[in-house]
């Protein structure tokens, strides 16, 4: 099958569109279903007994509050997560998911490089689709410019939340200050950037009503049983 790539601006509209009254959900119960939908993609390709710990880097934006999600699960699912999150947001929201993750004792830590020496894997909940026009600026603002760098020369496999950070969300690391991570797991739909990715490919966010689906001939997969991620690493794609 032919499975569409989204533009940055129809990507925001079907979020827009989802988060509407027709649409009828809210922000958290995306957040919910996202950060579920990574964590179990984690475990169809890092097993626990391999890649025990788990070092979540989490943005100021909806991709950090993925990684606090998918953390919380990743716990419950029995690895030993560990998150980095260097600009906390006073949210309410997101509060809330760091209540559940102390509430879990899932350690927080606030310096990278040494939690780097003790993990197995990263997931990169950095910046994702909130992260626009990056690549034409060529500038990461503190501190997640040596972040960015750290995981760029990180020999550990890196799972990306949606959009690799510092990816533009249509053309892909075409300022080069972006790393290639191990794995993808894309939300919704993929973005176009993701055309040019080769690795890893998984498909997250089992939400999207066959109305919406239609509306926009999105021709997403079937999911397998009662999974939320589908492997689409072997799919070809198509513009939309």
């Amino acid at each position: 099958m032919a499975l569409k790539y989204l533009t940055q601006k129809l990507a925001k509209t079907i979020d827009e569109e989802l988060m509407s009254q027709a649409g009828g959900f809210s922000i958290d119960q995306l957040m919910e279903l996202a950060g579920l939908s990574v964590a179990q993609a984690i475990t169809k390709i890092y097993d626990k007994s391999k890649y025990p710990h788990v070092l979540i880097c989490c943005g100021p934006g909806n991709n950090g509050g993925d990684g606090l999600v998918a953390a919380r699960h990743l716990f419950h699912f029995g690895y030993k997560p560990n998150i980095f999150y260097p600009k906390q947001t006073k949210n309410e929201l997101y509060q809330r998911l760091i209540i559940q993750c102390d509430n879990l004792n899932i350690p927080f830590t606030n310096n990278l490089s040494d939690q780097l020496k003790q993990s197995d894997l990263v997931i990169d909940a950095i910046f994702g689709n909130i992260f626009k026009r990056f690549s034409f600026s060529g500038e990461v603002r503190a501190p997640f410019d040596q972040v960015i760098q750290m995981l760029k020369e990180t020999k550990l496999p890196i799972a990306s939340i949606d959009i690799p950070s510092a990816w533009d969300v249509e053309k892909g690391n075409i300022s080069g200050c972006g790393f290639t991570p191990a794995m993808l797991i894309s939300l919704t739909s993929p973005k176009l950037c993701a055309k040019q990715y080769n690795g890893i490919h998984f498909l997250g966010g089992r939400f999207v009503p066959p109305k919406l689906e239609k509306k926009y001939d999105l021709q997403l997969p079937l999911y397998p049983g009662t999974d939320q991620v589908i492997d689409i690493t072997n799919l070809s794609s198509e513009k939309l």
